[in-house]
This record gives structure tokens, sequence and C-alpha cells, in this order.
């Protein structure tokens, strides 16, 4: 699949798996493609086989069906970035395909390619299906027939962008070597692209000042470390210096110190360029395509995914775009399907608000759970809530004890952090929270431990990446202190620690209705949205958390009372990444004694300097804490006592539950969906008899 003529021209069997989901009391509305890659038949070399050759016969039908085996490999190998490039192109091309046929046959003996745009919507959900743009191109230009000029606005018309992620390093870039071997239409299609926008920017800003105009281009250009093309390069090449020199300064005759100096300069400069010759020459930097920048530039909107997180892609992630093309930015903040994350994974509980409420129609109509805040204070509506819970709690109790092995009690706090393994979701600042927690606990006597501590059963779950060595150390740091809390019969029930394997939906169906606290508290600035927020808060689950993300907007809507808000704000991170770079930030002596704790080994005999160390020093890389867990750290555990006292007056924790529970509404996916038709997809909602 990588010769010459590159992926597009390898003909392969895509095999469509469509299923239907229906929502409640409607018909089916969505239909779901799952593709999967197969070679013709005459791919197969029966001369090999029958030749013993077997391996060989089948290489065909085995690099075609091997796309769809395990999604997202490893890249640190070529093989690995080929197979991802692949699995991208695949998903993009296939879609398209099947799009176009069903917009050919729907549209009778003629197509009316102007209205394709009308007809169909392609929302590239991060830079993953960023190959939408140029294959749509190619199919339009090669294989349709159109000028450049009509595909380009039919592409641009039907396409909009959705940004996950302000992290660097999910904003894709391809290698253009690797591109131009699998897929080179494309690249000579994405070069054309690349031309048009440079000569946008151009137009937009002048040529009055070049050298910024330079690297304005060189920052928002499609394609990194290239030369300008030659249509616009004439425009920064720089004038030649005068070079005349006064003639009776040329005929003056050098005295001899002069000439000897003259001598000395022409060794030094040889010297000079003998030391040249000799050094290395400075290899260049690699040729990339930046996919983001194909969004931005191929589609018709971008759009972030919470307030926060649309202002930083303005202000931050593509301000340069912004400001040439400042009609295309929106805000859509995300939701989830109440259907599921409430009704369905909950029963105890949609009952009790049903009942409540006076009628089920809040499953369609969000809106309706704002009513349960005028029943917040209602005893009774208290004692069903409360009841619910632990009715949750109770059948997550037993799942823990078959998947971990660990019996912990249904009457303590149950606290939950799920979500991908990640530095700057801060799972290290949470276990290094529990560290703390327990070595107090320690220092004191039984009776004081009792009076002083909120029994907490501590579970964190989700999946680090194959090879980030990072998240796996803090999967095994929580491991471990689980093993050494858990075991320890001083203290009990009073404090547990429990990683559960295997995280999936069906996991989080059993853990979210059972939760109490929760924990979001990324970075600030650095987590787009998040939704295991949102699920949580609509089963009446408090949250701790940061200013980040849609953790903004759940405060609001909860009440500011309702939520344990703790640590930097976005604005101030730059700036606090700043002083420790100048060597100013002065850790909390907490945070220098939970650390100390950890290095003892008290947790078990692995060595955790390289997991510490990195919340140390004042640069380098994998140093310098760079997620701000030393920073965050004293507010986080002030927090956290605010949270013990909270949960001790079980009538106010309660009625925090419901308020949550009731300020959920606005986090529904049916609002996002109909935004996102509104406003980004242009078209109406169809009323179904």
């Amino acid at each position: 699949m990588e010769g010459d003529t590159g992926l597009v021209e390898k003909i392969l069997k895509l095999s469509p798996m469509m299923s239907q989901y229906q929502d409640i009391k409607l018909k089916p509305q969505i239909n779901l493609r799952l593709w999967s890659t197969k070679a013709p038949s005459e791919d197969f070399d029966l001369h090999a086989f029958n030749a013993g050759e077997h391996t060989k016969a089948c290489e065909g039908q085995a690099n075609a069906e091997k796309i769809c085996y395990v999604l997202y490999p490893g890249d640190e190998s070529v093989e690995g970035k080929i197979l991802r490039l692949k699995q991208q192109y695949t998903l993009c091309s296939a879609s398209l395909q099947d799009i176009i046929a069903r917009f050919e046959r729907r549209s009778g003996g003629h197509a009316n390619w102007k209205d394709f745009p009308q007809k169909v919507a392609v929302q590239m959900n991060d830079t993953h299906p960023t190959l939408c743009i140029p294959e749509l191109m190619r199919i339009l230009i090669d294989l349709k027939g159109m000028s450049w000029k009509e595909a380009w606005d039919i592409t641009q018309r039907t396409m909009a962008y959705t940004n996950h992620t302000v992290l660097p390093e999910a904003l894709e870039k391809w290698s253009l070597e690797l591109m131009q071997k699998l897929l080179p239409r494309h690249v000579e299609i994405i070069e054309m692209v690349d031309e048009q926008l440079i000569c946008s920017i151009i137009s937009e800003r002048g040529t009055s000042d070049p050298d910024l105009l330079e690297k304005k281009l060189n920052a928002m250009r499609i394609l990194e470390n290239f030369d300008l093309p030659a249509s616009v390069a004439d425009i920064f090449v720089k004038p030649k210096a005068d070079t005349a020199v006064d003639l009776s300064e040329e005929l003056e005759v050098p005295d001899e110190a002069a000439a000897a100096d003259a001598e000395d300069e022409l060794e030094e400069t040889d010297t000079q360029k003998k030391e040249e010759v000799d050094q290395e020459p400075v290899p260049k930097p690699p040729k990339m395509v930046r996919m983001a920048n194909l969004c931005v530039a191929g589609g018709h909107a971008v759009n972030g995914v919470a307030e926060i997180h649309s202002e930083i892609v303005k202000d931050e992630v593509f301000s340069d775009f912004y400001k040439l093309w400042p009609e295309k930015f929106q805000n859509k903040t995300n939701g989830v399907t109440p259907r599921r994350w409430i009704r369905f994974c909950n029963p105890h509980l949609s009952n009790i608000i049903t009942k409540w409420i006076g009628t089920e129609n809040w499953v369609q109509d969000t809106e309706k759970l704002a009513e349960l805040r005028e029943f917040a204070d209602n005893e009774d509506l208290q004692a069903e809530w409360t009841a619910a819970k632990r009715s949750n709690k109770i059948k997550l109790v037993s799942f823990l004890k078959e998947k971990t092995g660990y019996s912990v009690c249904p009457d303590a706090m149950f606290d939950i952090q799920v979500k991908r393994i990640h530095e700057y979701k801060r799972q290290l600042l949470n276990i290094l929270g529990v560290v703390y927690r327990y070595k107090k606990m320690k220092e004191i006597s039984a009776v004081e431990r009792k009076a002083k501590f909120v029994p907490r059963v501590c579970v964190f779950g989700g999946k680090a990446f194959a090879t980030y060595v990072q998240a796996k150390r803090i999967v095994k740091f929580i491991t471990d202190v689980g093993a050494k809390i858990n075991h320890d019969s001083d203290i009990g029930d009073l404090l547990k620690v429990v990683f559960v394997p295997d995280y999936n939906v069906s996991v989080a169906e059993l853990l979210i209705p059972a939760s109490e606290l929760s924990q979001h508290i990324s970075t600030a600035g650095m987590e787009a949205s998040g939704t295991s927020n949102m699920k949580f808060a609509m089963n009446g689950c408090i949250l701790i958390g940061t200013l980040d993300g849609a953790n903004v907007e759940i405060r609001e809507e909860v009440g500011e009372d309702n939520f344990f808000l703790f640590g930097a704000k976005a604005p101030e991170i730059a700036g606090l990444r700043q002083e420790r770079a100048e060597g100013k930030f002065v850790p909390d002596a907490r945070f220098e004694e939970v650390k100390e704790f950890v290095r003892s080994g008290v947790f078990g005999p692995y060595n955790y300097d390289a997991l510490m160390g990195s919340l140390e020093g004042n640069e380098g890389y994998g140093r310098a804490d760079y997620f701000l867990v030393g920073k965050d750290f004293p507010s986080y555990i002030e927090c956290q006592e605010k949270v013990d006292d909270a949960y001790r007056d079980q009538k106010r924790w309660t009625r925090m539950s419901i308020l949550n529970t009731a300020g959920s509404y606005k986090f529904s996916s049916d609002r996002t969906i109909h935004e996102y038709a509104r406003e980004i997809w242009n078209i109406e909602p169809l009323e179904l008899p």
C-alpha cells in the first residue's frame, strides 16, 4: 500500500457495518457506519500459495485487514505512523465516498453539486479526520471534473472543525515525506491550499512590514519548514546593502602596521573558515503538514467545546486565524445524553425525579430538571434522594470486591476520579492529597482520627496510552498507595484507595450513580471541556475542581456554594510558569513533607525519584512541575477540609446534591446538537408525525 502511486490507487473493499440508534419514543434517527477493510480476491497470490509461500500469498489481505485491527497504534515507529495515517485516510475516504454515492442516488439522474453543502455537513472532530478536506477536493476535481474554484467553494461550505484540545502535541502534524509516499495527490492539493492561504494572509495584512508578515506566515501556514512559493517570495527579498566605496579610500596605500593587521585578519578568517568546514552541518528541520491549520483554512466554522476553551482557542491556539476570520469562530459547550447517564444507569434516581417533577418529559426536555430546586430543602425528597444514593453505593461495593478484592464500607464518602490518565488531569495531585491525608492520620491517635477525618473511599479509574511512561508511573503509584493503606489495620475503613481496572462505559454506569464527590482538577486552561463532570453532576454528585473546561459553566448553573473550587486560574498559569523558570517559586512545607514521605519507601521498593523529580527544579524536560501540582497543592488540601466539613452535615450535603442535578439541565447533548444544527450545519428540526 506504500507504492509510488500512493494509497489512493490501491483498491480496497470497504465494508460498512450499520447500526441504528433509536431515541426514546421516537423512530430510528441515526445510522452509525463502522468500516472494515479487506483486499479484493485477486490480491490473493495463488501461485505463491501453491509454491508453499503461504505467508507471501496472503500479504495483500493481511496488509488490508490490519488497518482495522487496533485503532491508533503506538506511533514511535515509522510503521506505527504509517498505520495511523492509513486508518485516518480510510475513515475519510470511505465515509466521503458513501456520502457522495447517497447524494447522487437521491439526486436522480443529475446531481446539482451547488446543493451539496445544503444537503451534507461534515463535522471534523479534532484533527484525525482532516484528510476529508483534500479527499473531497480530489473527488470533486479528479473524478467529477470541477474547477479548483468550484471544488474549494463546495469543500469550505461543507466542512467544519471542532477543536477538542489545547495541548500542542494533540494538534497533529504529519511528516511530508510520509504523506507524499502514501498520498501524493493529497499533498499536491494541500500545497495549493497552503499557497491560497498565504495569498489571503498577505492580502489581509499588507506588505508594509515584511518581517512581521513573514513571522505570521510561518505561524499560520499549513506547511511547516517550507520555502515560500515563488509567487510571493519576491516580497521578502531584502535589498542589497550599498557597496559603493570612496575612491580616495580605495587608493590609499596602507602603512606597514596596517598591512600587518590585514595579514593577521586574513589568517584569522582562514582559520574560521577551516573550523566552519570541519563542523558538521546543522540538519534542516523536517517538513511537516499542520493538520489543525488545514482544518481552520478548509472549513467554514471552528468551535471550542466550552466557553473558556473557546476563548483560549481564539486568544491563544488560533489567535492569528481569529484575527483573519473572526466570523468562523464559535463556542459549542459539550453535553451528554440524560437518557443513558440518568435514566438508564440510575433508574432509582430517575423515578424520584419523575415523581417530584410530575412528568417523565425531563428525559427529552432537561430544563424541567431545574424544577427540583424548589424541593431542595424538602425532608421527604432528601430522604428518598439519600436512599437512592446508598442503594447505588451498595451495588458499587459488590462490584469493587469482585474486581479488585478490596472490601469498602458503604457508609464512607465515595470520592471518585475516573478519566484518561494524563499529567494535566492531575491524578498525581489527587493521590498526593490521599498520601498527605494518610500521613496525618498515622500521626494521631485512633480517637483523634475518627473525630478529625470523614471516612473516604477514593476510587481511581482510566487508561494511560501504552507509551506514556509518566502516566504508567502514576497508575503504579496509585496501586502501591492502595496496597499499603488498604492493609493498614490502624486506618481500617477511615480510608481506602481503589484503582478500578479496565475502565469503560459499563464500569462508569456503576461508578457515577454511586459517587458523592468527583474530582475534576486539571491545570486551569488545559482541559477543553470534559464530559464526565456533567455526568457526575447529573447524578447528584458534588464536584471539586479548578476553573477549567466545563467546570466554569457547571459551577455557574449549580451555584458557587455547591461546587468546591480551588487552584490557580487560567490567566495566571503562564506567569506562574515563568516565575518557576526564574527560580521564584517557594513550595509549601506540606508539599515538601508529602514528597519526602513518598521517597521514604513507605509504599514499597519502587523508586519514585523520577515521578517526584518531575515536580522539582526550575526548568528542563520532565522537570519544573509544568502542570503546577506543587503550586495548587496547599489550596487543594485546604479545599478537601471544606469537603469533610460539608459531608458531616448530611442535610446540607443532600441539598447540594439535589441542586447539582437541578443545575445540570444545560449539559444535555440535546442542547448541544440543536446549537450545532442551527449555527453550523444550518438545518431545522424535522416534525415527526
